[in-house]
């Protein structure tokens, strides 16, 4: 098989046995130094397998640590069926958690508690560190030094995003539970972490509230990631 003849279907074999995300210098290492094609070649059959792969049922599609071939979000429901065991959806409080790390940070965890107007459970703070979907990034210049949360590459990979400029603006977020079941977002269910989560919370109803009412009150626009980097430096 020639590599420049048949680039598309060396590309396409990669990207489905690698079963991950691909950069385009990892594609590269691929060939042989004589054989190498340019990164533009690269980009050109990505893109034109991102064509091909249209209106299927799988795509081609490049998120935060390269390109990857993945269920369409329009399967995924169907596909998920795969798995017998169906754990709980994430709860309520980690999802408005999640968005505020995502759309104002870096944050700290109190600043994300004044917003909400309830306590963040321990239980939530470490699923997100352990999803890896958080990370700590820095610490505010105040007493205490508290922590400053900013979200990673993992948390776009997840959600099948480029850079932190292709999440919905915050305008076109009208209801987390919808987003909650439309994105199949899961976690294991523990009465341990029931019992955190409702230990801070007084009333649903006006958690909720207050809640949806802190939302709306953040920026329209997510900050990107260089955004991000000059608030830590």
């Amino acid at each position: 098989m020639n590599p420049s003849e048949n680039l598309k279907q060396i590309v396409e074999a990669a990207l489905l046995a690698s079963g991950k995300a691909m950069t385009l210098d990892k594609l590269l290492e691929l060939f042989d130094e004589m054989e190498q094609p340019e990164k533009k070649e690269l980009r050109a059959v990505l893109q034109e397998l991102a064509e091909d792969y249209a209106d299927r049922g799988i795509e081609v599609k490049e998120v935060a640590s390269g390109w990857r071939i993945q269920v369409s979000r329009e399967c995924a429901p169907w596909v998920s069926r795969l798995w017998e065991e169906k754990p709980g959806r994430y709860s309520r409080a980690l999802m408005e958690t999640l968005a505020l790390i995502a759309y104002r940070q870096p944050i700290t965890r109190g600043e994300i508690e004044d917003i909400r107007g309830v306590s963040v459970s321990s239980n939530i703070m470490r699923t997100l560190l352990e999803r890896e979907w958080v990370r700590v990034v820095g610490q505010r210049d105040v007493p205490g030094k508290p922590s400053l949360y900013g979200t990673t590459r993992e948390f776009l990979d997840y959600f099948g995003l480029k850079s932190l400029d292709e999440l919905p603006t915050l305008a076109e977020i009208r209801d987390l539970d919808v987003i909650n079941e439309e994105l199949n977002l899961q976690e294991p269910d523990t009465d341990t972490a029931v019992a955190e989560e409702k230990k801070g919370e007084a009333s649903q109803q006006e958690e909720a509230e207050g809640e949806r009412r802190s939302l709306q009150a953040a920026p329209e626009t997510p900050i990107t990631e260089a955004d991000a980097n000059e608030k830590q430096a």
